[in-house]
């Protein structure tokens, strides 16, 4: 297991090893929730440990953005009728095992960066 947690400590997260490879989504909402781009891995349902006052954000149905409602901190993006859920990059302490594999949403990106590694892009999901 990878564990990590939020800024205050107060959410906390775990996800088995190895992760699935995480991927940089670029829509207006993963922006305006994280302040730039958001980077996540798909932990499946079961597997995912999220524990402590997590305040969920439902911008449409069924789906939803998790966060810590003391600092703030972004910790999980969520489709109820998904089987994986997917857990913020930045969170996760230590080692990850892993590289970011696409991105997703470019059509949305910020003007003020450049995507120049190489990954492949969708200009949608």
């Amino acid at each position: 297991m990878i564990r990590g947690g939020c800024i205050c400590g107060a959410v906390r997260v775990a996800a088995p090893l190895p992760l699935d490879p995480p991927m940089a989504c670029h829509c207006v909402q993963c922006r305006k929730g994280s302040g730039h781009f958001n980077v996540s891995t798909a932990v499946p349902r079961e597997a995912a440990e999220i524990v402590g006052p997590v305040q969920w954000y439902a911008y449409k149905p069924g789906v939803r953005r998790g966060f810590c409602p003391t600092c703030g901190a972004q910790v999980a993006w969520d489709n109820e009728t998904s089987d994986k859920v997917w857990i913020d990059m930045g969170l996760l302490e230590g080692p990850t095992g892993t590289r970011l594999s696409r991105h997703l949403y470019v059509s949305e990106k910020g003007d003020y960066y450049r995507l120049d590694d190489g990954l492949p892009r969708e200009e949608t999901e």
